[in-house]
């Protein structure tokens, strides 16, 4: 600790004769005096009137530390008098005293034990560094806490994020397991509508194999000249009603199916015509015949030939015109259509 500046010293004056000590000038109504020698028996206290009280409980005594915290408040106070008056501060030294307590003593204070004001300092540098020990221990353990409440919170967000993660593989999974089923449905789906599908068109070409056997083609050596709803001005309707057989005159022309005749003659345009009734009611109307070898009433097989290829009527060569009347209307169908359906390709 720094030392206050030394004050200036007073000036000098001499003393003159006869100077008493106080607060005035010369006093001259005191003296002359006495020189005073003080013996053993004149000095010798009086028993039981001026014994000195000894102090107990925190007397000036008990420690030398209390001396050492007076000196320094005294110091300190002389320092803040200095700097509150203006005046020049007073330097104050304070001796290494080994102990105190031998100028001071207390009975109940054992020998020995009072401490050196040498030690106050290094007794405040260690209660200073002790001070720092403590915040820095302090500090540490607040630096420790947020250290642990940082890692509990990354923790706990490495465990949201694993588990998110896990849900989210989880719902992936579950979806790529959804989409298999799925694809696997629909695949099954597909192949059994397509298992059905050949189921159906080979049992559809069973059918026709077997109406094939029951149904042939009216001629054979022909070749298909006009088809059903072809325009022309060839035809009084506008368009074609049947389906045109063209071959020689005289190529035989058979029944498609077995039923009954129905019709056999001359017919205007249509030339000489037979009508073939099947047993369900459709009608076949054969035209531009040459000659016909049935009549009505008579019943029919399949492939029985019923006349001859011919060019009678309104026609411009040798051909059969076939038409097709399902149950008996007046508007005809598709033969080729119809033909198809019985298994026969014309």
């Amino acid at each position: 600790m720094a030392s206050n500046r030394p004050a200036p010293a007073a000036p000098y004056a001499p003393k003159r004769e006869n100077d008493t000590f106080g607060f005035g000038g010369q006093r001259t109504d005191e003296g002359p005096f006495q020189e005073w020698n003080p013996t053993e028996e004149s000095i010798r206290p009086v028993r039981g009137r001026h014994r000195v009280t000894k102090q107990r409980g925190g007397g000036l005594a008990r420690s030398s530390t209390v001396l050492g915290v007076g000196v320094i408040a005294a110091v300190g106070a002389g320092g803040m008098a200095s700097a509150q008056t203006g005046k020049p501060p007073v330097s104050i030294s304070v001796p290494d005293l080994p102990s105190v307590g031998s100028l001071i003593s207390d009975d109940d204070t054992p020998e020995g034990s009072a401490t050196p004001l040498s030690s106050l300092g290094t007794a405040t540098a260690d209660t200073a560094k002790g001070t720092s020990g403590a915040r820095a221990g302090a500090g540490d353990a607040l630096r420790a806490r947020i250290m642990a409440q940082v890692e509990h919170q990354q923790e706990q967000i490495e465990t949201k994020a694993a588990e998110d993660a896990a849900a989210a593989a989880e719902k992936a999974a579950k979806d790529a397991v959804a989409k298999a089923e799925k694809e696997a449905k629909a695949k099954a789906a597909e192949a059994k509508r397509k298992a059905e599908e050949e189921a159906k068109k080979k049992a559809e070409a069973e059918r026709l194999a077997a109406l094939a056997k029951q149904f042939t083609l009216p001629t054979s050596s022909y070749t298909l000249t006009s088809t059903f709803g072809q325009a022309g001005a060839y035809w009084s309707s506008g368009y074609h009603t049947g389906l045109d057989f063209a071959a020689p005159t005289g190529t035989p022309i058979k029944a498609v199916h077995s039923g009954t005749i129905t019709e056999a003659g001359w017919n205007g345009s249509y030339g000489y015509k037979t009508v073939l009734t099947l047993d369900d009611g459709t009608e076949i109307w054969y035209a531009h015949q040459s000659s016909i070898g049935v009549s009505v009433g008579q019943k029919v097989s399949t492939g029985d030939v019923i006349g001859r290829v011919g060019a009678t009527g309104n026609v411009t060569g040798a051909h059969l015109h076939l038409e097709v009347h399902s149950g008996g209307s007046a508007s005809g169908i598709d033969p080729m259509a119809w033909l198809r359906g019985k298994g026969l390709t014309p």
